[in-house]
């Protein structure tokens, strides 16, 4: 077995879910007490009620582009929108920015962004030089890695991104064990040290993310003699699930609680059902509390074959937001729950736009054990309703809609 931290990765699920829900409740009123936005978000909670799921699951959702206006309507008081439990200072010695632009702190913690753990679970070990090619500007990417890279006991060149030529220059002089960076640049790198005649010998492993990496460009990898792994982070959670050498789905980070939820709500999904990925985070400098992700993905079941104990997930399955404009108005997957919540009969529903350009049609299909003509003409005049839009209703056996996480599917012709 081998692991990061075997007190943690390895032990019984129940034991880790008792430690979760006993630090949920403190994390909670940490939240409200020492960030102002989760003061208004969280008015009237008592965080000492919050110590189960269920619980958690009644809390609203904080998604990313909640949290982006926020920090407008406060960027000249507290640039964080009031999300962050720390100053500027010595408690906060950098501060990323991601599109929007959102600003994210950085904390002081040991392995703050808790990288080391997906770091070691790609084969990583103290004593070794990492060529880290993560961007340092802006985003968080390159001190995510090195953060963790440090607290694992190994060495980094700051390679950052672009100078293919001088990057394989440093590779040679340097023989690092590894390199941290997006799959992409990997392949870039690799091609151009075969077109040129540079052996990398010491390169033999990668820890790679911030886009796909699918199975045929792994096994392109290991062909080259690099065996790569993924995981999944964020510039707003840090580590949320990595891979590991079984090779089978992403185990979650010891440090974050995981729900899925339908998009566009904060309703958990059955297991093994396909919606957007929710995390709280046990941070106590960025205390997000069921921020919604924006992406699309599943639990697993069972444990990980290599003994790690927590759950796993598929990985990145696409886009959470679906929000779709029809005959120029936006119709959200909110929306599509909304008149899902009015009909006990009706299960899961999805709302395909079909169509060309300027002549859109919906239509919702909606699983119902029993259904009838009324209960048509009532659905379909809820959807006029809440969406202003007309739809067609079809009826489809429960279970039988595809599990891909989709509530609005944009099917038209752009041609």
């Amino acid at each position: 077995m081998t692991s990061f931290d075997n007190t943690l990765d390895n032990r019984a699920p129940q034991e880790r879910e008792a430690a979760l829900m006993a630090a949920l409740p403190r994390q909670v009123a940490h939240a409200m007490t020492h960030a102002p936005a989760f003061a208004a978000i969280l008015q009237g909670v008592d965080p000492a009620s919050i110590h189960s799921r269920q619980a958690l699951a009644k809390l609203p959702v904080t998604r990313k582009h909640e949290l982006l206006a926020r920090q407008q309507e406060l960027r000249a008081s507290d640039v964080f929108g009031g999300f962050s439990a720390v100053r500027f200072g010595a408690h906060m010695p950098r501060v990323f920015a991601s599109p929007g632009p959102i600003y994210e702190p950085e904390g002081r913690h040991w392995d703050y962004w808790r990288v080391a753990r997906a770091l070691y679970a790609a084969g990583f070990r103290a004593g070794e030089l990492i060529h880290n090619c993560f961007s340092y500007h802006f985003t968080p990417a390159g001190s995510i890695m090195e953060s963790g890279a440090h607290a694992l006991g190994c060495s980094v060149f700051p390679g950052g991104t672009g100078q293919t030529e001088q990057q394989l220059q440093a590779m040679l002089d340097l023989q690092p064990a590894g390199y941290c960076g997006t799959p992409s640049f990997l392949k870039i790198i690799l091609e151009k040290a075969a077109e040129t005649g540079v052996a990398l010998p010491s390169l033999r492993k990668a820890l790679v993310s911030g886009e796909a990496c699918p199975p045929s460009l792994r096994d392109w990898f290991i062909a080259q003699g690099v065996d790569a792994y993924q995981c999944y982070a964020t510039a707003d959670i840090g580590l949320i699930a990595y891979e590991t050498s079984a090779r089978e789905g992403l185990v979650l980070d010891e440090g974050v609680i995981v729900e899925i939820v339908r998009p566009g709500t904060g309703d958990l999904v059955p297991e093994g059902e396909v919606g957007e990925l929710v995390v709280t985070t046990l941070n106590p400098d960025y205390p997000l509390i069921r921020f919604g992700t924006g992406d699309l993905t599943a639990v697993l079941p069972g444990p990980c074959p290599t003994g790690r104990t927590n759950q796993r997930i598929k990985g990145w399955m696409g886009r959470a937001d679906q929000t779709t404009k029809v005959r120029g108005m936006f119709v959200h997957p909110g929306q599509v729950d909304q008149v899902v919540k009015r009909f006990t009969e009706v299960g899961k529903a999805r709302l395909v736009v079909t169509g060309e350009m300027a002549n859109d049609q919906m239509q919702l299909q909606v699983e119902a054990a029993q259904h009838s003509d009324t209960l048509k003409a009532a659905i379909e005049q809820a959807v006029r309703d809440i969406t202003k839009l007309r739809a067609d209703v079809v009826f489809a056996a429960p279970g039988s809609l595809p599990n891909d996480g989709k509530v609005i599917e944009d099917a038209r012709s752009y041609k």
